[in-house]
């Protein structure tokens, strides 16, 4: 049996690994690298137990620092697991440090990679993650983007014969964990105190975890003072990084209907987008699922992730603005029910049958 290293260290990666191993390890030996990018309970832990993920065989326990720091460490930790375990394959989700760093470990060792979610693009290098992905695409045996647009990028930077569309593995693991759904995921939601949470009648479900809408009172409370206003109150779990600005700024401005909880879950946090009534967010990962779920969604962002969540108004971004927060989620939405641009929700296999035909 070939032997596949699988890479992974942030929670959106760990959402794909749980469909995605499930269906490797019925053909392969996998051997789960977690470089410790995301290390807190809540932002690691707590995902492999709920989805039953294998405990990973290594753990590099790398996390903070610069860009630099991190992936210069993740590398040289990752080069000496690969040298030990002699993968036929390495296995990379999406574009974190971790991914980029095992792509060179890898391509150094004359491994070869399969990269999922390739293609995408900002059309930015300001972006670390553009910058990470783009490598990572271009040292890369196989790339599997999940839309038909990430495969037009790939085209375009001349990686066409290296590509094959296999649609979302988010989407596939958004389909089997919302079919599991029965409310105990939102039962263990806790504030910063530790105490329970009680779940309002109706909610907005927010994320904001990104240095850009984060890094300033003036760009967090902007956003704050939006959800303040409207007709319901917004559930927002805090990223560990994100926790004192975000109490001090509800504290000083008095703002009564942000409900801030401790980082909730994988299927909670799916369990909020399905029970909410809009999502505002600046993550990749919740835009797709506020899209799977048909909730009208508000990005805040300078620069469109997913352009196949914008279709008639589904998702708009948004500035760290009030006004146009608001503007954005009051606009008009459309969903079709016959637009799937993300797959049919069996994407995890394909990826392994990519993997097969490389490999024999």
């Amino acid at each position: 049996m070939k032997k596949i290293c699988t890479v992974v260290g942030a929670r959106p990666q760990f959402i794909k690994l749980a469909v995605v191993s499930r269906e490797l390890r019925k053909e392969f030996q996998e051997v789960l690298i977690h470089t410790g990018q995301h290390y807190d309970h809540n932002m690691s832990d707590v995902f492999f137990e709920e989805m039953d993920i294998p405990k990973p065989d290594y753990n590099l326990g790398v996390s903070g620092g610069s860009h630099g720091q991190m992936t210069g460490q993740m590398l040289i930790k990752l080069e000496e697991v690969f040298m030990e375990e002699q993968p036929d394959m390495v296995l990379l989700f999406g574009d974190t440090n971790s991914t980029m760093a095992a792509a060179l470990a890898a391509v150094k060792l004359h491994i070869p990679v399969c990269h999922v979610e390739a293609g995408n693009r900002f059309g930015t290098l300001e972006s670390p993650e553009e910058v990470n992905r783009t490598v990572t695409d271009h040292v890369s045996a196989i790339n599997l983007p999940c839309t038909e647009s990430s495969m037009v990028f790939l085209e375009r930077e001349g990686l066409g014969a290296t590509a094959t569309v296999v649609g979302d593995p988010m989407y596939d693991a958004f389909c089997y964990y919302t079919g599991r759904l029965d409310g105990s995921e939102l039962q263990e939601m806790q504030d910063f105190e530790g105490n329970a949470v009680v779940l309002p009648d109706e909610f907005y479900y927010m994320t904001c975890h990104r240095q850009e809408n984060t890094d300033t009172d003036e760009k967090l409370d902007g956003i704050f003072s939006a959800m303040e206003t409207l007709d319901a109150p917004t559930i927002y779990p805090v990223h560990p990084r994100n926790h004192d600005r975000a109490a001090r700024l509800c504290r000083e401005k008095g703002y009564r209907k942000l409900i801030l909880t401790l980082p909730v879950g994988y299927q909670a946090s799916i369990s909020l987008v399905n029970k909410a009534k809009k999502i505002v967010t600046d993550s990749g990962g919740v835009q797709r699922e506020a899209f799977f779920a048909g909730k009208p969604c508000v990005t805040v962002l300078d620069f469109v992730v997913w352009p196949e969540t914008m279709k008639d108004g589904c998702n708009r971004l948004a500035k760290p603005d009030r006004e146009d927060i608001l503007a954005k989620l009051s606009a008009p939405v459309c969903f079709d029910p016959a637009y799937r641009p993300f797959g049919d929700g069996h994407s995890a296999k394909k990826i392994v049958e990519k993997i097969k035909e490389f490999l024999q």
